[in-house]
Parts: C-alpha cells; sequence; structure tokens
C-alpha cells in the first residue's frame, strides 16, 4: 500500500487538531481499499454481516453528507444510496453497486464538508432532528466513526488480502 498520510500534529489549535485528525482518518480509510480489485472491494466480512469495504466507502460518504450538508449547512438535500427507502442500503447494497460512483461521491462529499467546516465556526450550531449540535461536536464525531470503522476497515482489509498496518 501506497502510504502518503500525514500524521497529525502533536501540538497546535483546537481547529488546527481536529481537522488533522479528521483527515488523518479519512487517509486511513483510502489507504485501506488501496490497490483492491471491484470484488475484493465487495467482499463481505463474515456472515450474516454484509460489511465490506465497498459499504464503508459508502456509508462514509453519506455520514459526511448527513453532518456537514443536512445538520451544519443546514441544507435540504436527499440521503444517499436510497436510504431513505432502505436505511443500511449503504453497506447491503453493494453487488452491483458502482465502485467508482462510490469513491467519487465519498471525495466530493468530503471537499463540500471542508469547505463547509472551513467557513464555519467551531460554535457555529446545526440542527440535528431538532438539536442543536455544534461544529466542533461534529468533527469530534466524525474522528469517531472514521476511527471506528477504518477498524472494520484493518479487519476487512486482512480477510481480502492479507494485508495489515496502521
Amino acid at each position: 500500500m501506497n502510504d502518503t498520510r500525514i500524521p497529525p500534529p502533536l501540538t497546535g489549535d483546537e481547529r488546527t487538531v481536529l481537522n488533522n485528525w479528521l483527515e488523518w482518518h479519512r487517509a486511513t480509510l483510502a489507504v485501506k481499499c488501496e490497490g483492491l480489485s471491484d470484488e475484493q472491494l465487495r467482499e463481505r466480512s463474515a456472515p450474516p454481516s454484509t460489511l465490506s469495504l465497498l459499504g464503508l466507502v459508502r456509508h462514509m460518504a453519506h455520514v459526511e453528507r448527513v453532518w456537514f450538508r443536512r445538520v451544519l449547512n443546514g441544507e435540504d438535500i436527499p440521503k444517499l444510496w436510497d436510504k431513505d427507502r432502505a436505511n443500511d442500503a449503504d453497506f447491503d447494497e453493494v453487488d452491483k453497486a458502482s465502485v467508482k460512483e462510490a469513491f467519487e461521491t465519498w471525495q466530493e462529499e468530503i471537499a463540500l464538508a471542508r469547505a463547509i467546516s472551513a467557513a464555519s465556526p467551531l460554535d457555529a450550531v446545526g440542527d440535528r432532528n431538532g438539536q442543536d449540535c455544534s461544529h466542533r461536536w461534529i468533527l469530534v464525531h466524525m474522528i469517531e466513526e472514521y476511527a471506528r470503522h477504518n477498524g472494520h476497515a484493518d479487519l476487512l482489509r486482512e480477510r481480502v488480502d492479507g494485508v495489515t498496518g496502521e
């Protein structure tokens, strides 16, 4: 694997530290998927789980979209992957899903999330189902979300081709 991640700084202001940790985790998922075929990206962990690397990429595209665009920025946009119809469609419906589309959508949502985040103070508040939710909380949650799913990605990648790593 070609690991070009930049380790987060050990010092810095709050925004710098949060943004760099989020970027580290975004890049970690990309590294875990690098060099695999479409079939390998679709490979499931173990029945009855529908977890796959492609499912994780689709899920994280959705998560980026919801937290930054819908919650923080107040955009009235649809969920990705037909999740209004089937809540786990991002994970469950990967057999015929376009790998190219999933990765492009994920990168597009990350770019939009970065722009929204850069334009928002950490104390900015969005609306999550009628509850206030701060930009700061969203950043911490996104780090946690990626960290958890990157643990899954570690196991999935090892199952696919034996590759391990941080």
